[in-house]
């Protein structure tokens, strides 16, 4: 697949625009970069979470 060109961007843009408004974007965008950040800590700290997990039952 192909990456985003320079009209998709601009078209997601103005989209984004239409349906939160100019004022709820950069919260609507720092809320999505602390998503990420929390998602790539639990990936690093995907092993030892792995140590607390429910036991598989075997039949």
């Amino acid at each position: 697949m192909g990456s985003l060109g320079t009209a998709e961007v601009i078209i997601i843009l103005v989209v984004l625009l239409a349906l939160f408004g100019g004022k709820k974007i950069p919260g609507i965008a720092r809320s999505l970069g602390r998503s990420l950040n929390e998602f790539k800590a639990g990936l690093r700290d995907e092993p030892s979470s792995t140590e607390n997990a429910a036991p598989e039952i075997e039949e």
